[in-house]
């Protein structure tokens, strides 16, 4: 039986009956959060575990992608008998607010009917899971099994776990951060510059008007997904070999392969991605900073929890390196929370988290299972 024989996806929007007050002031009116689950929830309403994605993720977790065909980003951690087991547990996985895959974002219509563009509000992480709890409330799940997420998931499950700590017994943070340094903002700002110096860009407003500003978002993904990868990595897969070619051209065409795939990175992100939506999910990531939300001491974030915390980090990553998750373990050892912390080995950079690292396996299934 195949993956998608033997796991159902079920697609839900949720409509929030009340505007959305945001951190930046603002409230949103009409938010809708589109959302898929697997397996079934049980009679108690215990065993619902909620995956956040990562910044170009989706709700996709473990069906077929809409738009590109492919299987789910976390198709090999979900299913019947997989780490997260469809058997055991309800899955919960929505597009973030600000995202392009049904929740309300830039592209989706305002109250004049027209497309937000630019005016829709920044937004920020905790914002994100704002939207997602209001899944909860209408399922009717006080409680989580478990929070888990990888990256810009990991953020959104620590934020879930500070600011609203009854909702959940245990996070799962993998390959992620309290809070963005100046070099991972820097990288961000360099993406929204490319986007925003595309011509197609147009301030925003290019919904409608054919191509939108593909060049420029191509090229963010491009600088973005060289963080994901790690040095090894990239020098086991490619080194200086050349692109179906004996000999430089002594051009500017893909000589490299390494330059050939962060090509067909970038565009083929813009087959499936929206330009505005990138802009104000990075602003999100780059705005987070969960000390900063509770009085500027990252261990009084946790105070009010009762979790169980797992942290996961990677040996080559070095977008969030091990430093990181060792500053969030030492914070909820302040809190006295209990919290297990391993750094697994991978050749993968930040992406070892969506790649095949059977020791994130075990420890994912082992910390469900608790």
């Amino acid at each position: 039986m195949s993956d998608a024989e033997a796991l159902m996806a079920q697609s839900h929007v949720l409509e929030h009956a009340r505007p959305l007050t945001l951190d930046g002031g603002q409230a949103l009116g009409g938010v809708r959060v589109a959302y898929e689950t697997y397996g079934a929830l049980n009679a108690a309403k215990s065993n619902a575990v909620m995956i956040f994605h990562a910044l170009t993720g989706d709700q996709c977790v473990a069906s077929p992608h809409p738009v590109t065909g492919k299987p789910g980003w976390w198709v090999r951690m979900v299913g019947p008998g997989k780490p997260i087991d469809t058997d055991r547990f309800f899955v919960i996985c929505a597009n973030v607010l600000g995202g392009c895959y049904g929740s309300t974002g830039p592209a989706s219509l305002g109250p004049d009917g027209q497309p937000y563009a630019m005016r829709f509000p920044v937004i920020t992480i905790r914002d994100m899971v704002r939207a997602q709890v209001g899944i909860l409330d209408a399922l009717g799940i006080e409680q989580l099994h478990s929070v888990v997420g990888g990256s810009m998931g990991g953020m959104q499950a620590l934020s879930f776990a500070a600011n609203w700590p009854e909702r959940t017994r245990a996070a799962l943070v993998i390959a992620s951060t309290a809070r963005h340094t100046a070099q991972n903002i820097a990288f961000h700002e360099v993406g929204r510059q490319a986007i925003m110096a595309d011509p197609k860009w147009k301030n925003g407003d290019y919904y409608g008007g054919g191509k939108g500003p593909d060049n420029g978002l191509a090229v963010a993904r491009m600088a973005a997904h060289i963080t994901y990868l790690s040095e090894e990595g990239m020098h086991e897969k490619f080194g200086r070999k050349l692109q179906d070619r004996t000999e430089k051209t002594f051009g500017f065409d893909a000589d490299f392969q390494v330059e050939s795939y962060l090509r067909h990175q970038g565009l083929s992100f813009t087959d499936r991605f929206d330009a505005n939506s990138y802009l104000y999910i990075t602003r999100a990531m780059d705005y987070f900073d969960l000390a900063e939300e509770h009085g500027g001491r990252l261990a009084d974030a946790f105070r009010a929890s009762k979790a169980r915390f797992c942290l996961v980090s990677f040996d080559t990553d070095w977008l969030y390196p091990t430093a990181e998750s060792r500053t969030i373990a030492h914070a909820l050892n302040a809190a006295g929370a209990p919290v297990s912390f391993v750094e697994l080995s991978a050749p993968f950079g930040h992406d070892s988290f969506l790649l095949d690292v059977p020791a994130l396996d075990r420890v994912i299934a082992g910390f469900l299972k608790q």
